[in-house]
């Protein structure tokens, strides 16, 4: 027969037992309490993507600008450089507002290129940046070749009151959310900046998503340096201010719409030397 003590002892060991299968289960709750909040976080940011996607900022403040048309599918992780053993990496992803074929996976890396924008505004002149980012030239200059560019909009116009300052161009459809039907990495990020006439691709607001939509800065912006530089405009930089002068329409928010002055890109034309 046990004794009091023995009694005792059993009767906190059973507590003992209790209490902390108590905590166990509370922390399984706990967990799986966690896992559904992530999983709402994870739905929530697939929703957040889609406007994302149509290029609407989240708010100027934010200093995140010109997201593009590219496709939320895109290169996972992508290398510091675009280049992979002399190579470029484009992506089939998305319906192409305009057919054209992939991009040469071989750039020539050692041409010089000038692109020459003619818009009915005037014309501006890139010289676009191969030696940096030679990808994204190559992309660029392809679809240029295919016409990709002749007879679009600029359909997006940010203005001081957006606190960013940029011509975006390069979707077909004019609505924010045409691209060519595939995407690429990013590249020469280091250090970017964006002063006055930087041309740079847009992007869905993820990495190593670009496609085909690019802006043109027309006064500096301080952006972060997500948005790969690949050209400097050499002349006609007063084109694209006189456009920014007329204002915008605010049709998506104070400072940032379509252009009062409607910008049409009639050709673009390449030259390598």
């Amino acid at each position: 027969m046990a004794t009091k003590k023995e009694r005792q002892r059993e009767l906190a060991r059973q507590a003992y037992e209790r209490r902390m299968d108590r905590l166990s289960r509370r922390a399984r709750r706990t967990r799986q309490l966690w896992v559904s909040a992530i999983a709402a976080v994870l739905v929530a940011a697939v929703g957040v993507g889609v406007p994302a996607l149509l290029g609407v900022f989240k708010s100027a403040a934010a200093k995140k600008p010109v997201a593009s048309s590219s496709p939320a599918a895109h290169p996972s992780a992508g290398p510091t450089s675009a280049l992979v053993n002399g190579k470029c990496v484009y992506t089939t992803a998305g319906t192409a507002a305009r057919k054209v074929s992939l991009p040469p996976a071989t750039p020539d890396t050692n041409a010089t290129y000038t692109a020459t924008m003619t818009t009915n505004r005037g014309k501006i002149v890139i010289s676009l940046l191969n030696n940096k980012a030679p990808c994204t030239v190559n992309s660029f200059v392809s679809l240029a070749g295919q016409k990709y560019f002749d007879n679009t909009p600029c359909h997006r116009l940010t203005t001081a009151q957006s606190g960013i300052y940029v011509l975006q161009c390069g979707d077909p459809t004019g609505q924010g959310s045409g691209g060519p039907g595939y995407v690429f990495y990013t590249e020469n990020l280091k250090g970017a900046k964006y002063p006055a006439g930087t041309v740079a691709m847009a992007n869905s607001g993820s990495a190593n998503s670009n496609g085909s939509q690019f802006f043109l800065v027309y006064k500096d912006t301080p952006l972060p340096a997500n948005y790969t530089p690949f050209g400097t405009i050499t002349s006609g930089l007063s084109v694209l201010q006189a456009v920014a002068n007329a204002g915008t329409d605010n049709s998506n928010g104070a400072g940032d719409g379509h252009p009062k002055d409607s910008v049409q890109i009639e050709s673009m034309t390449i030259s390598k030397t």
